[in-house]
């Protein structure tokens, strides 16, 4: 049996990269392994560690994204794209790749271009609520367009859109039981109820400042705090407290929701579907920084839906360390915010991707 050849591109940040992996297992288990892979990314982000260490190969473009601040760095923007398109079609020459696709991030638009131009079958997916300026560029080239919300034929073709949702780690798919396991690995006291503080990969220096600041009314309401600050936030080092763990990145996400009775999460795509698999009860603080956004955008998708609490970044340092304190003393309101983001999972979401993958194959 050939095997099937497929490229992959995107990247930036994790909420382009870990769907983009989760897809690889997917189609791997699928196929028995009778894919080959090869992924391509922004030369200097971070896919071009993580990428390998999932053990797939990867190929770095001269790709980054347009400055939003006036910036001489803007004058070399075309020339990238150029260069990027161009070192795709060389890429694809040599890999002769059956299906190409694209998870968003600058790199990603240049490789679907590429695979577009030369008719190989190709499949875009969106994370998010409002979609990113590079799939908005590709939605008429491309096949087939998968979707994690409703309401994108805002922005795409409602003939390509398929809802599939965000793929998500195969450890957080169910964590039910680990809760015993969870509270001995972080050392916390079992009596207490435990708050989980996560502001993606890269940390968030708002969510940090404010628990930070409110630092001693969280040792007053007597609860166990899982922190993760993220690389470049010291002030944490000199909090000392026996039920407080604070670590710049927690690799055991499956026993940090387990333990966890409330989250305090950015709103990316990624941690909005992890957190609707986990179903726990969650204020969002959407981070500013990003395109367009879009942040705000996912989090109110919930917050219609009275799935979770919104505390706006200008806001955080005023408001979140009440909000957290309110929402840990009210269990009910706990219950239905577990209950309405449970309705937001898509358990299967790899699979229904793959789904599409293989169906666009077999239409060549």
């Amino acid at each position: 049996m050939k095997k099937l050849k497929v490229v992959i591109s995107g990247g930036g940040t994790g909420g382009h990269i870990y769907p983009a992996i989760a897809v690889a297992q997917a189609l791997q288990k699928r196929l028995n392994n009778q894919v080959e892979f090869l992924f391509v990314g922004a030369s200097d982000r971070m896919e071009m560690e993580k990428v390998p260490k999932a053990g797939y190969p990867i190929v770095g473009l001269w790709i980054s994204g347009l400055q939003r601040s006036l910036s001489t760095k803007n004058l070399l923007f075309p020339f990238k794209v150029i260069s990027s398109v161009f070192k795709s079609l060389g890429i694809l020459k040599s890999f002769k790749p059956d299906v190409a696709i694209g998870f968003g991030g600058y790199a990603s638009g240049a490789m679907l271009y590429a695979s577009t131009k030369k008719k190989i079958p190709s499949l875009i997916h969106e994370q998010n609520s409002y979609a990113g300026i590079t799939n908005k560029i590709l939605k008429d080239r491309v096949n087939k367009i998968c979707v994690a919300y409703d309401g994108m034929e805002r922005f795409f073709p409602a003939s390509k859109i398929i809802k599939t949702g965000n793929p998500i780690r195969q450890d957080l798919l169910d964590i039910s039981g680990k809760r015993v396991e969870a509270l001995s690995f972080f050392k916390l006291d079992a009596s207490k109820k435990t708050i989980l503080i996560i502001g993606g990969s890269l940390g968030a220096r708002t969510i940090n400042e404010s628990i930070f600041e409110g630092i001693d009314k969280l040792k007053e309401a007597n609860v166990n705090v899982i922190w993760q600050t993220g690389k470049n936030f010291s002030k944490a080092e000199s909090v000392q407290h026996s039920t407080f763990k604070i670590q710049q990145f927690i690799y055991e996400m499956d026993l940090a929701y387990a333990a966890a009775d409330v989250v305090i999460s950015r709103a990316g795509a990624l941690s909005i579907a992890e957190l609707a698999q986990v179903k726990k009860p969650v204020i969002l603080v959407p981070s500013p920084n990003v395109s367009e956004d879009h942040q705000t955008k996912n989090a109110m998708a919930l917050v219609d839906k009275q799935a979770a609490i919104l505390v706006k970044d200008i806001d955080a340092k005023s408001k979140l360390i009440d909000e957290l304190l309110a929402l840990i003393k009210d269990e009910q309101k706990q219950n239905e915010l577990m209950n309405n983001i449970s309705r937001f999972a898509i358990p299967d979401a790899a699979e229904r991707i793959v789904d599409e993958v293989l169906a666009i194959c077999a239409h060549r």
